[in-house]
């Protein structure tokens, strides 16, 4: 598919062909693919072994597993999830999540998270 602008008719691309893979912190890369205002797409590509500190956000986050396995704890409960599992964590929920081997998530963040721009 070819369209000229980013913006326009109701549809929201991203801009430029590829959007930049950024490393926060060892073990995880991260690429925002597209977002506007108040969503947000993001891939994330953890190695075995990476584990995400505790954290929460007023974000609500829907993560679907394209490939690999992760362990989640979400409040007080741990959970595996592996391709083709999908899940939301609630805004202001406390999760953190380990890569059980090399794995691709999918992100949707709504809002969009400025602090990922």
């Amino acid at each position: 598919m070819i369209i000229e602008d980013g913006v326009g008719n109701g549809l929201i691309l991203p801009f430029g062909p590829a959007a930049p893979v950024t490393e926060p912190e060892p073990g995880l890369k991260r690429e925002v693919l597209v977002h506007s205002a108040v969503m947000m797409l993001v891939r994330h590509q953890m190695r075995k072994g990476w584990r995400g500190a505790a954290h929460r956000h007023p974000h609500e986050q829907l993560v679907y597993v394209i490939s690999g396995r992760i362990h989640v704890r979400i409040g007080n409960a741990w959970h595996q999830a592996s391709a083709g599992d999908n899940f939301i964590v609630a805004s202001n929920t406390e999760h953190e999540a380990e890569a059980a081997e090399d794995c691709v998530v999918l992100d949707v963040f709504t809002p969009a998270r400025e602090d990922y721009l």
